[in-house]
């Protein structure tokens, strides 16, 4: 793979840590965004240095985070229903596991679970909770997962191209890759713009359209199968952007539009962000 003849999209803040300005890069053989510049593998992890980056925590400080670690128990509930839907129980693969909520749910329920995480201390807390881990994907054997997850991860990886060969190398031959990525062609992405959180630059060093995981996992030998909406998305992330654009947090405003971006969805198939069922061919 590679992503020639890019076109400047716009350019977006990092409003979260840095508050550094990046661009973003449209590949229309893809139709992918990519962030630029990116950055190097040793000022990666300064990027995540932030007691707000909310996934890494167990956090209740505010209503914002009680608000989110409610939702996040029914979409763990969600979650779990999907995978039993795609596979009998066996062995799953959580790659950034967080605080290893989805893989105690997982653990629970029957399925032999492991999982991969780089921040030691989201790592710390998921340990607390008997959740297992492995070193690096290259520890793991080939051909060894029913399932593997992704749960908002994708975007994140440096080097894509290798990470996909990967996970094929992973995968059973009757196994599922199941991968949530938000959606730059979403309505809350046209609406907010540059303040969409969802960019979240440069931690999101690529942005994901159906037909980018669908030619870049197809490259691969894999096929996808299925896209599904993640609704819960659009008002998070619209609350998250209502902050970024005007300096506070107008509930109302992104419930509304939020609820706006779930209708659009339903006419246009194109939500805040979508979970996609990838099987071996």
């Amino acid at each position: 793979m590679s992503f020639q003849n890019n076109i400047f999209f716009q350019k977006v803040r990092d409003y979260s840590v840095s508050k550094e300005i990046f661009e973003l890069h449209h590949n229309p053989e893809y139709d992918i965004l990519i962030t630029f510049p990116k950055p190097s593998l040793e000022k990666l992890p300064s990027y995540y240095e932030s007691d707000d980056y909310i996934s890494h925590t167990d956090g209740k400080r505010s209503l914002f985070e009680r608000a989110y670690q409610l939702i996040k128990g029914i979409a763990l509930k969600n979650k779990l229903k999907l995978i039993n839907a795609q596979s009998q129980k066996g062995k799953i693969l959580d790659i950034g596991a967080g605080t290893g909520d989805f893989l105690v749910v997982s653990k629970n329920d029957g399925w032999d679970t492991i999982g991969i995480e780089p921040s030691e201390k989201a790592k710390g807390i998921a340990l607390n909770k008997g959740v297992k881990f492995a070193e690096s994907l290259s520890s793991l054997e080939n051909n060894s997962f029913d399932v593997i997850t992704m749960w908002h991860v994708l975007e994140h990886v440096p080097n894509l191209d290798e990470y996909i060969v990967e996970l094929k190398r992973l995968l059973k031959p009757t196994g599922t890759i199941i991968i949530a990525v938000p959606n730059f062609k979403s309505f809350d992405a046209n609406y907010y713009g540059k303040f969409w959180a969802a960019y979240d630059v440069p931690r999101h060093i690529w942005h994901f359209s159906k037909t980018a995981i669908e030619k870049l996992f197809s490259e691969k030998g894999m096929k996808l199968t299925e896209v599904l909406p993640m609704k819960f998305d659009s008002f998070y992330v619209s609350l998250l952007s209502e902050k970024y654009k005007s300096g506070k947090m107008n509930f109302i405003r992104a419930f509304f539009v939020g609820l706006k971006s779930n209708f659009s969805g339903k006419q246009t198939n194109e939500y805040s962000s979508h979970i996609y069922i990838i099987k071996n061919q």
